[in-house]
């Protein structure tokens, strides 16, 4: 598995943006700094939805009074506190499922192209059981 550092991202950012690097690496960290500060925020809760990227949450977890730590099997007690989580938006979700299925693919061999009549379908509509007997 590849890491890739700030620095890394500092690079394609002026790559793609044609800027100099120092003015890229001016860029990347303000916006981490900004999704930081707002993240930290006082609050229970926080949401930053980019479209087509993600979405970030901080979310207030419940204390834990009853928990056991499991070596010692001893009560101990569990504060509230906040989490965070991203959860992929549409485009990042399509991206990762062609990453994934190019790789099942044996070399050589073309990707299979979907059947057009199920790719149309809404995802919330089952398929007709007359769809499936053209098959």
């Amino acid at each position: 598995m590849k890491t890739y550092i700030k620095k890394d991202l500092i690079d394609r950012v002026a790559e793609q943006t044609g800027v100099r690097l120092v003015d890229s690496s001016r860029m990347v960290d303000a916006l981490f700094q900004v999704l930081r500060d707002v993240m930290s925020e006082p609050g229970p809760d926080c949401r930053i939805e980019i479209r087509d990227f993600g979405v970030f949450e901080v979310k207030q977890t419940r204390a834990k009074p009853n928990a056991r730590n499991p070596r010692t099997n001893e009560l101990v007690y569990v504060p509230a506190r906040r989490k965070t989580h991203f959860r992929p938006g549409k485009h990042l979700k399509e991206a990762l499922r062609r990453l994934r299925e190019d790789e099942s693919q044996p070399e050589g061999q073309a990707p299979k192209e979907p059947d057009p009549v199920v790719h149309q379908l809404p995802a919330t509509q089952p398929i007709s059981r007359e769809l499936m007997a053209d098959g």
